[in-house]
């Protein structure tokens, strides 16, 4: 028997530009990304954009925008109508996550109901998305802009402002629906994808004025960094694709006159089970003192010490990488915990896994 030749990248490539159907959904993948980030940039309506260009100068105010900005793709500091992005379904997506391990109902639907349960907890998602853009705007319009006289004290400026970010919210979250059923699939990962490499080429610029403008220390400098960034990037790529191979091993077995022999598989457990979720979650604790910071009134003393929590975890400072790396490490063993669940396991392995090691290997790969 004569294996076929593994294609090369170029032969991949090219019968990936060939195939109509795939084409297609590239296209449509691409037209919705370009639309996604047009709507960044459409100002929302109301704002004194002079005012908010200030706020964002202000050296206390750029750390805490830049780092929302990571996220959003540059949407907080343009204030367009996607400013929130995916956020809002992303958060949701995390809710529905945690809940389905705590509540019955939830984790029945997800668990036992097939095709009909995951549409429901994917309509229950969409409300929680809804509810949780409405929050977030309410708290951008008020604690980022109404706070500091960038829009007027008003009913009416306000709600404008809420229902437009709020529905940007909404439209983006159908366009990733759209991705993963028109286009190449993963439209939340895309969304999320597009938004954290759409800052790199101002970083980049950023980067290079800095190795032009100085001398050889500079240039050493951003070489290192260059160093330090290629070492992470393999290093992530190493961590994410490893995994722990648990063996798997069915004992040989007599049923009747036929006698099965000792099979062996193995279960793959990954490394890094938790993703860049953990990453996600410790991002949103360290940004929530200096959002509760604007909704707060006066100067009282719950407020300045709110103040301090916030200026001592800014970035740059030796407090925002100890805490970001006890945080990291906190969600990525309880999100670890949420995802590998012994119990659930067993079952799998019992309802699918055992009686797939007795069949014959070609009934095993046609199966696979």
């Amino acid at each position: 028997m004569v294996r076929e030749k593994t294609p090369s990248a170029q032969e991949t490539f090219l019968q990936m530009a060939q195939a109509a159907g795939l084409r297609g959904r590239l296209l449509v993948t691409i037209g919705l990304l370009i639309l996604v980030r047009l709507g960044v940039f459409i100002p929302v309506p109301g704002i004194d954009r002079e005012l908010f260009r200030q706020f964002i100068g202000n050296s206390s105010n750029s750390s805490i925008v830049g780092f929302l900005d990571i996220f959003t793709g540059g949407g907080i500091s343009a204030l367009g109508i996607f400013a929130l992005g995916i956020l809002p379904f992303i958060n949701a997506s995390i809710i529905m996550q945690l809940l389905a391990t705590a509540i019955p109902s939830l984790e029945d639907l997800q668990k036992n109901e097939g095709e009909a349960g995951r549409r429901k907890i994917s309509q229950i998602t969409r409300y929680v998305a809804l509810g949780g853009a409405i929050i977030q705007s309410f708290g951008i319009t008020l604690g980022l802009l109404v706070n500091n006289g960038i829009i007027e004290k008003s009913i009416l400026p306000i709600g404008e402002t809420v229902l437009a970010l709020t529905a940007g919210s909404m439209f983006v979250m159908w366009i990733s629906e759209l991705i993963t059923e028109k286009g190449i699939g993963n439209g939340a990962s895309l969304l999320i994808f597009v938004n954290i490499v759409a800052v790199l080429p101002k970083t980049l610029a950023t980067t290079i004025e800095f190795a032009q403008s100085g001398g050889r220390g500079e240039i050493a400098q951003v070489i290192v960094l260059l160093l330090v960034f290629l070492a992470m990037i393999i290093g992530i790529v190493f961590i994410q694709e490893g995994t722990r191979r648990i063996p798997i091993i069915s004992a040989r077995r007599q049923v009747g006159r036929r006698v099965y022999r000792e099979r062996s598989n193995y279960l793959p457990l990954r490394l890094n089970q938790g993703g860049v979720m953990p990453i996600i979650f410790a991002s949103s604790v360290l940004f929530l003192p200096a959002q509760l910071l604007g909704f707060l009134p006066g100067n009282g003393p719950v407020k300045e010490v709110f103040a301090k929590i916030a200026t001592a975890i800014q970035p740059g400072n030796w407090a925002y990488v100890a805490v970001y790396l006890v945080l990291i490490l906190f969600f990525s063993y309880f999100y670890a915990s949420l995802i590998v669940n012994p119990v659930d396991m067993s079952q799998n392995l019992k309802k699918w896994v055992l009686p797939f090691l007795e069949l014959d290997q070609e009934r095993q790969l046609a199966l696979i």
